[in-house]
């Protein structure tokens, strides 16, 4: 579509709305409808993409935390305690389950 086309036809609507634009802000509007309905161009690869294995970094620091806690717990009484890779402690103690969960910030910006 021409852009005298579209700027007459964006006046037209616009006077029969009951709001009617000067030439300059529908030659505005024109353009930016124009720029908005841009051709463009997707592509699906014939190949499937590669998951990517990444390997899962063990916090050291984090899981001497959680047993020296879990030592402490067991000290106390707490029946089966488990830890969840080096992220979270799950015990007993007085016959209700509960669990403690060690989370390492982020330092501050």
């Amino acid at each position: 579509m021409d852009k005298e086309k579209l700027i007459a036809r964006i006046m037209k609507e616009c006077e029969q709305d009951g709001e009617p634009v000067t030439r300059e802000e529908a030659e505005e509007m024109a353009e930016m409808e124009l720029k908005a309905s841009g051709n463009r161009h997707f592509e699906q690869s014939d190949k499937p993409r590669k998951a990517v294995k990444k390997e899962r970094k063990v916090d050291e620091t984090k899981k001497c935390i959680l047993n020296n806690c879990r030592v402490l717990l067991e000290g106390m009484g707490a029946e089966t305690a488990s830890i969840k890779t080096e992220t979270e402690i799950v015990f007993l103690f007085s016959g209700d389950e509960y669990s403690l969960k060690l989370i390492k910030h982020r330092p501050k910006k």
